[in-house]
């Protein structure tokens, strides 16, 4: 299917942001493809990253979604690419995200419903987004390796991912043993992270400041659509938000809802910059926007297979 992108600007808090819009060229009145028109995705950058994404990947998602029948729009939030403004956290991002939805549904008037995808802090933004305000033309948001960093997630997942590899590594004993590694160096900052990672929260404790990673639950245990949660096999964040996820009384049994269909690439880094990874991350949201528009619900989290696996013979 053919596609038209349209550059515009539209406004935030003063500012002007700048946007891509994709959409179908020709689309018809009736069937999958109406229904696929309703339904626009929102993809929401994070930083520091503007619309294009890394590798492309923002562009190369926008249009092939754009050809399936999804129209699709990429923005720079205030501070980042084209957009006026100053640079802003990610925490700070729901004005922004707003904005382009109004700005994608004056554009697109026949979409009705709004994807939000995001990857790494964006998909952070995009939960935090729906906590603060559960906007119901949100149908359903895509998160690829979510941050959830904290002191203690990442040393406990050090601990558990880079220091047991290492002890494994035929370099590192060379290194050690050639006298080539600071020993009390690496041991001090071995017994930090274990001194961190043992520092867990327990579900009564209390909180002086409700952190991100806790709005981040209440969004996702709030929001009444459908999650997909792309993980990179590969990637230190992935890992990270796998561990904080399973270990945080906040996060208790979110990752497992019915309404969460999860996709694992084993050989997949942060940014999935080969274009296979890019393939699979397409596919796999193609497809979930595909079930949920013809009502389909998987009964739970995918993670019986690896998505990779399951398309090695394509």
């Amino acid at each position: 299917m053919n596609i038209v992108e349209q550059a515009l600007l539209f406004p935030c808090a003063g500012e002007d942001l700048s946007a891509i819009i994709a959409w179908p060229q020709a689309v018809q009145s009736a069937g999958a493809q109406a229904a696929a028109v309703s339904c626009g995705v929102l993809i929401v950058v994070g930083g520091p990253q503007y619309r294009v994404g890394s590798h492309r990947q923002f562009l190369l998602l926008s249009r092939r979604l754009a050809s399936a029948g999804y129209p699709t729009m990429r923005f720079d939030h205030r501070g980042m690419g084209d957009s006026g403004g100053s640079m802003r956290s990610f925490e700070d991002l729901s004005t922004d995200i707003a904005a382009a939805i109004e700005a994608f549904q004056r554009n697109c008037p026949t979409v009705q419903r709004i994807v939000l995808w995001g990857l790494c802090d964006a998909a952070s933004a995009a939960l935090l987004y729906v906590e603060s305000s559960h906007d119901r033309r949100i149908t359903g948001l895509a998160l690829l390796n979510p941050w959830v960093r904290s002191e203690v997630s990442l040393a406990q997942t050090h601990i558990k991912h880079y220091y047991g590899q290492r002890l494994l590594q035929g370099e590192f004993w060379r290194k050690l043993l050639s006298g080539r590694m600071e020993v009390m160096k690496a041991v001090a900052s071995l017994l930090d992270s274990a001194r961190l990672a043992r520092r867990s929260r327990t579900p009564g404790e209390a909180s002086e400041k409700r952190g991100f990673q806790d709005r981040m639950a209440a969004g996702w245990r709030e929001f009444p659509g459908e999650l997909l949660l792309i993980l990179s096999g590969q990637d230190y964040t992935a890992k990270e938000f796998i561990e904080f996820s399973a270990a945080d009384p906040a996060w208790s049994g979110l990752a497992d809802a019915a309404k969460v269909r999860r996709v694992d690439i084993a050989d997949a880094d942060h940014t999935f910059s080969s274009r296979a990874q890019r393939a699979l991350v397409e596919d796999a949201t193609l497809a979930w926007l595909d079930k949920r528009l013809k009502g389909v619900v998987e009964a739970g989290p995918q993670t019986a297979r690896d998505f990779s696996d399951a398309h090695a013979d394509e």
